[in-house]
């Protein structure tokens, strides 16, 4: 079935300068309100998504859960088991599910387009939007926060939940004003609610509006999400999907917990369908711009050189080549995710009111994935005989990894490629660190570097690298060559990629050099079989 389908408070005196990265518009940015008319995923399709899931569902107990999945204009929705097993009832793609820490791309798609209004500064000191936020050791920008570099701790480090009753956003600031930063910010990626519950008071702050009316006004309804709302009990209406949580291998209602403490960082809920086209709205810069985009979808760094993996509202990583961008959520009554694949112009939701499926809401997002991406093609399987073939093949699968899904990124989605070194010289690099001369002489300093040379301490090298073997393939063999290498796998992309070079006369700095070519060689010679994924 694999390849079916192809005093800051901004009243409109304050003007600031732009630093590099941040978007600003001549005029507020007013997407054009084009939807895609969406049509159903063939038949085979369909059968193809039922049979994954509920093969995902056979393995263990579960009560409720939604899916949906958008690739270009087609979509497709699934519902399975209840949303109340007490009373019976049935889940429905009009069932609502607390979405958790999926609020938080909420959060930053509002303070992105208070930036490109001209209203909010990303490196604004947040005590100057919320003097409320006691001085600390050390400033906090709203930069920082979107990224969790602000050094803000999370309600998970100190002690138990303070998920008593209903707060305001005076009341869920004052939760951790008290505590000091945990790190000087820049410097370490620490993942806190709290933070973007500071950035919620931000936007009311900035609007003059409570951040539920203006999320309504400038999120849900422009997304075509008719049945998102803040998460509170008083309002839920009889779709609302209880919750469960597995104790001794036995599912038994969740803990109630009123999560209007964490309203900005995790405190809304939603139907599938309301996160599927929010994942459109999305993938189509309905909400935000194309610059906003990419600027949201880029991973920040540490202070020292180090990849977080986290954007601004958005966690984003390599699979077999494609850019991921996604969040997850993990409260009581609830487990979702969110995933987009914007190169690929594909949105994936997942919900479930049992508590903890993390992972197999992730198995069915890739498995997803692999059902409509990859193409077919044999897979060539390396026989690690040593410990130094193994860091050869993690050089390998990172260049191939980061480098096809950073090419997809930057031309086909709102993403640019990172860089300045020259790729001459980038080639050399990467032939001097897969030298297994290299790698046995200092296996574990060369391996600790082979993992971080696909980031900004080393001028972005696996990725510069890879970006280029991947675009001079698609110029020689055509973009749909580029869909076979997620489940052809790394030596595939490298072997094909000499082939071109030899058939057009690449220059020598392209090709590597006869020491790493040799040992692709050999390599491949020694594969296991060509098994079919």
């Amino acid at each position: 079935m694999k390849g079916l389908l192809p005093p800051l408070l901004l009243l409109g005196l304050t003007v600031w300068a732009a630093p590099p990265g941040v978007p600003v518009c001549e005029r507020p940015y007013a997407p054009v309100q084009v939807v895609k008319v969406e049509v159903p995923f063939p038949e085979e399709v369909q059968r193809a998504l039922e049979e994954l899931v509920r093969a995902e569902l056979a393995r263990e107990p579960h009560v409720g859960l939604a899916v949906g999945v958008r690739w270009g204009d087609q979509r497709w929705v699934g519902a399975y088991g209840l949303r109340d097993k007490a009373r019976g009832l049935p889940a429905t793609p009009r069932t609502t599910w607390r979405l958790a820490s999926i609020t938080k791309t909420f959060t930053a798609v509002a303070v992105l387009q208070l930036v490109e209004q001209g209203r909010l500064n990303l490196d604004a000191d947040i005590r100057t939007l919320v003097p409320s936020w006691p001085e600390k050791r050390w400033p906090v920008t709203v930069r920082q926060l979107l990224g969790h570099l602000g050094g803000v701790t999370n309600y998970g480090r100190f002690g138990p939940s303070h998920d008593t009753g209903p707060l305001d956003t005076a009341g869920s600031v004052a939760l951790v004003s008290g505590y000091e930063l945990e790190a000087e910010p820049g410097t370490r990626f620490i993942y806190s609610t709290w933070a973007y519950n500071l950035l919620g008071a931000a936007i009311e702050a900035v609007t003059g509006q409570s951040y539920g009316e203006y999320l309504h006004e400038h999120v849900f309804a422009p997304a075509g999400m008719e049945h998102a709302a803040l998460d509170d009990r008083q309002t839920r209406d009889e779709h609302h999907a209880a919750g469960y949580r597995l104790r001794e291998g036995q599912l038994v209602p969740s803990k109630l917990v009123d999560v209007s403490g964490r309203f900005a960082g995790g405190g809304t809920r939603a139907s599938i369908e309301d996160l599927l086209s929010y994942g459109g709205a999305l993938l189509d810069y309905r909400l935000v711009s194309r610059a906003s985009t990419g600027l949201m979808q880029t991973s920040m760094s540490t202070r020292d050189g180090r990849l977080t993996d986290y954007g601004m509202g958005f966690a984003t990583w390599p699979l077999r080549g494609h850019y991921v961008v996604a969040h997850a959520g993990a409260q009581p009554e609830t487990s979702t995710l969110l995933l987009l694949l914007p190169g690929e112009d594909v949105a994936i939701a997942l919900a479930s009111n049992v508590e903890g499926q993390a992972a197999s809401l992730r198995r069915i997002a890739y498995g997803i994935i692999e059902l409509l991406l990859e193409g077919e093609g044999s897979r060539v399987n390396t026989r690690r005989q040593d410990a130094v073939d193994a860091v050869v093949n993690e050089g390998l699968g990172r260049i191939f990894g980061y480098g096809l899904a950073y090419h997809l990124w930057a031309t086909r989605g709102p993403g640019s490629l990172p860089g300045t070194g020259g790729l001459p010289e980038a080639f050399e690099q990467v032939a001097q660190l897969l030298d297994r001369t290299t790698i046995a002489r200092a296996p574990k300093a060369t391996r600790e570097r082979i993992l971080t040379a696909h980031g900004p301490s080393e001028d972005w090298l696996f990725v510069r690298v890879g970006a280029h073997m991947a675009r001079t393939m698609e110029e020689a063999l055509g973009p749909e060559q580029l869909r076979n290498y997620p489940a052809r796998g790394p030596l595939a992309f490298f072997n094909d990629y000499l082939a071109v070079c030899e058939a057009r006369e690449c220059p020598e700095p392209f090709r590597f050099n006869e020491v790493l070519r040799a040992e692709l060689r050999r390599l491949t010679a020694g594969n296991i079989e060509s098994t079919h994924r």
